[in-house]
């Protein structure tokens, strides 16, 4: 490694030589200088003269009155600077043969004078090995101690050591030895530290503190920026600081259990109104996790699900109040509500709900609401609205219990009716017909296709009926269908019977009696009639 050696010398002896021929003399800043090989040396002095003007100024090697800038050895290395009565000479890139004694010429219009005895340079080869050593080596864990460490095998030994961080001009400490503790991830960097002794300083060879770390700082970018409407494309993109880099990058939902992705960056295309949200992404490397960076994803739509309801629900009466209310969801929230009904070109009302004070019929028919925001506008469902007016809703219930109340005025009647009947005597001619061969029967024949009134209508005070279906003379267990009405009382013993035919279409009558043939095709039916309408139809 090669050492940076910049070595402007260092003063030892300081004198003032003056001359007291005619008021002529030189004084040197500095009688001897010690220097390194390939570093930069700079000799000074102040003049004095008795009279007139300064024509040149030089330096000269002992012995010479030559410039030193017309040697070709000094080509190139040599400069001067002129000040007020003095002069300063500046030798780069010394070598080994630049050790001699140099002087101080100027001259005159008057006369010219070689100051002594002049400035004495001794150029030796700077150290070969100064370093920097660092504890502990190997990785540098951040919030744990480091020590940096210079060594040198200067000649004369280093007196001095002063640390510098590359890019602070300041310095960060002085000695042989600079310990950080608790170090952080702000104090990685190359470090120097600059040795000095009699012959000039020159700086040790730079070391990288590296300082290793888990995430920190995590931020997450979204592109492109500003406001995301649906259906775009977005891009997330993950950033954090860590030494070593983070090498495992994965993306989460809020309130999603699952990751959504992996990666640096997560995309997501035609993005649409459920993946708003807020998003985070966690960072790893080997020295830790972090996952405490978010970011709101607000993506931006027109209206959806408008829909549309009243209040009241349902039938309406007429005079009353009505609300219809629209809802909408859009982002940013709608800004503009309008009120429509079918048939009816123009706008009806404006605003999220729309008051109709005394509805009437002239008010039915289908209304709609149309949402809109920034990024557009959706029309509703229809609601069909019907005025009930009062008198319309009065008559039928009116009505109904009019039929209820001659219903049960009916019910009553005829239960009274019933009972009353029941209670009469049979006449004493009807018990002497039963006295016959112990069955008296009254052969009822019906006609269907006769106008004549049937027989049944004069019955009122039927009990039983008793129909016998007969296909054939020889059926021998007739077939029976009973129906029964409700009793009043229980008086088995006054009821009579009477065999009732009914006659098909196209037979001919047949006359009532006993002794009448049977038809097989006819149709019998055996009936209970009270005693007193039994004597009647005998008579007829």
């Amino acid at each position: 490694m090669t050492t940076a050696v910049r070595v402007l010398g260092l003063l030892q002896i300081s004198v003032a030589v003056v001359l007291a021929q005619g008021g002529w003399g030189v004084t040197y800043t500095t009688q001897s200088i010690c220097a390194y090989t390939g570093s930069t040396v700079e000799m000074s002095c102040s003049y004095t003269y008795p009279s007139g003007n300064v024509i040149s100024t030089f330096w000269v090697l002992t012995g010479s009155v030559k410039d030193l800038t017309t040697y070709s050895d000094y080509s190139g290395r040599v400069t001067y600077r002129d000040t007020t009565n003095g002069n300063t000479v500046r030798i780069k890139d010394l070598r080994m043969t630049d050790s001699v004694l140099y002087k101080f010429r100027f001259k005159t219009n008057n006369n010219q004078y070689t100051g002594t005895p002049g400035v004495t340079l001794s150029v030796t080869d700077g150290p070969k090995n100064t370093l920097v050593s660092v504890s502990p080596s190997g990785e540098i864990m951040e919030g744990s101690l480091v020590t940096l460490t210079c060594t040198s095998d200067a000649n004369p030994p280093v007196k001095n050591y002063t640390w510098y961080k590359k890019n602070v001009a300041s310095p960060k400490a002085s000695g042989q030895s600079y310990s950080i503790t608790n170090i952080r991830p702000e104090d990685s960097g190359e470090y120097v530290c600059k040795a000095e002794n009699e012959c000039g300083h020159f700086n040790s060879s730079s070391v990288f503190v590296d300082v290793h770390y888990g995430p920190k700082n995590t931020s997450i970018s979204v592109s492109p920026s500003g406001e995301i409407v649906e259906g775009s494309s977005v891009t997330l993109t993950c950033s954090s600081d860590a030494n070593p880099p983070v090498n495992k990058y994965t993306w989460y939902k809020k309130n999603v259990t699952s990751p959504k992705a992996s990666g640096q960056s997560y995309s997501i295309t035609n993005i649409r109104s459920e993946d708003s949200g807020e998003y985070y992404c966690e960072v790893q490397n080997e020295y830790g996790r972090l996952n405490d960076s978010s970011v709101i994803v607000d993506v931006h739509y027109g209206p959806k699900n408008t829909s549309v309801w009243a209040i009241p629900s349902g039938e309406i009466m007429e005079d009353s109040l009505v609300t219809l209310s629209c809802s909408s969801d859009a982002n940013p929230p709608v800004n503009n509500y309008t009120w429509y009904k079918w048939n009816v070109t123009s706008p009806i009302a404006s605003g999220q709900s729309y008051n109709i004070t005394s509805f009437s019929p002239k008010d039915d028919g289908a209304y709609y609401c149309e949402a809109m925001n920034e990024h557009g506008r959706r029309r509703s469902n229809s609601i069909v609205l019907m005025a009930l007016c009062k008198q319309c809703s009065v008559i039928p219930m009116v009505i109904g219990i009019t039929l209820v109340l001659v219903v049960l005025i009916l019910c009553i009647s005829g239960f009274l009716w019933f009972r009353k009947k029941n209670t009469k005597s049979i006449p004493d001619t009807v018990d002497e017909a039963d006295s016959g061969k112990g069955n008296s029967f009254s052969s009822i024949s019906v006609n269907t296709t006769t106008t004549e009134t049937p027989v049944t209508d004069n019955l009122e005070d039927i009990h039983y009926a008793s129909f016998q279906f007969s296909s054939s003379k020889k059926q021998e267990e007739p077939v029976y269908s009973n129906f029964q009405l409700p009793q009043l009382q229980k008086e088995e013993e006054d009821v009579q019977y009477a065999p009732l035919r009914l006659n098909c279409p196209g037979d001919s009558p047949q006359p009532l009696g006993y002794g009448a043939e049977q038809d097989p095709s006819a149709l019998y039916s055996t009936v209970n009639i009270p005693k007193t309408k039994l004597h009647e139809i005998s008579k007829t």
